[in-house]
């Protein structure tokens, strides 16, 4: 009985050793990335007439980036201030006619009670009278759309002047003063520098020994960081033929200069 309590407590501590020489941390490489990057564009297409800023610039939320010629909406603005004159010459001209029209009609109902005009001459002032409203009518309709259109063209204004819609740097500028800002391209990108995260990838057969919100150790040798980190996200690879995943991890900067495209190092204790 004692040889075999003996064999199993061996047994058992050979079990143990293999467990814990299979228990190896797990050790990535990995960059550090932003988690609000932005493609800086214009609404409108125009020469830049005012590039502010220059790469590597560190810029504070409504800050102007650039600035495009506005020759165009100045020329708008031109055609839209005539449609308003033209529309209110046009409403002015259809109020004198109408109490033109209206002082007659006046005239004509006191004459038809006296018998001295016919019923037909007052009924042809009478529909003289509702056209001429009609016409005052669409008139000032004409006039707040043209009202309308201004502010509309005004507005555009604002959206000559790019500002930064958050504090962060200036990573990679494409334009420059003289160019043609085109809708839809890129002209700056501007990095969030508060949201940082580091990336990596690990291997499928790796997934295991990870989860959402597992802490790690992370370690950013350039500016000497020793800090933790948790996986915020575990993101599948679009090439299935990879098998590879990307995870995200938020970690603590304890008040050091990070900044994107840093080398860090993550170690996941098992």
């Amino acid at each position: 009985m004692k040889d075999i309590s003996t064999k199993k407590f061996l047994i058992i501590a050979i079990l143990l050793w293999a467990t814990s020489i299979s228990a190896v941390d797990l050790q990535l490489s990995g960059g550090i990335v932003s988690d609000n990057q932005k493609m800086m564009t214009s609404r409108y297409m125009g020469y830049v007439k005012n590039m502010a800023v220059s790469e590597g610039d560190i810029v504070e939320k409504g800050q102007l980036l650039y600035e495009i010629d506005s020759k165009e909406i100045e020329a708008a603005e031109r055609q839209v201030d005539l449609a308003v004159s033209q529309a209110r010459l046009a409403l002015q001209m259809n109020r004198n006619q109408y109490d033109q029209v209206a002082v007659n009609l006046a005239r004509h109902q006191r004459l038809y009670r006296k018998k001295m005009v016919s019923k037909f001459e007052l009924e042809q002032l009478e529909l003289g009278a509702k056209n001429m409203k009609d016409m005052i009518a669409i008139a000032e309709k004409q006039v707040k759309q043209a009202l309308a259109k201004k502010d509309e063209v005004l507005n555009q204004y604002q959206y000559l002047k790019i500002v930064a819609p958050n504090d962060g740097v200036i990573v990679a500028k494409k334009l420059n003063e003289g160019e043609m800002a085109i809708p839809g391209m890129p002209a700056l990108v501007l990095t969030d520098l508060s949201r940082l995260k580091i990336v990596a990838q690990i291997s499928e057969t790796d997934l295991k020994h990870i989860g959402l919100k597992k802490h790690v150790s992370v370690t950013i040798p350039s500016i000497s960081l020793e800090t933790t980190g948790e996986i915020s996200s575990i993101i599948p690879s679009s090439n299935p033929m990879t098998h590879k995943f990307k995870i995200k991890i938020s970690f603590d900067s304890q008040g050091r200069s990070v900044y994107p495209g840093m080398y860090a190092k993550i170690l996941i204790k098992q």
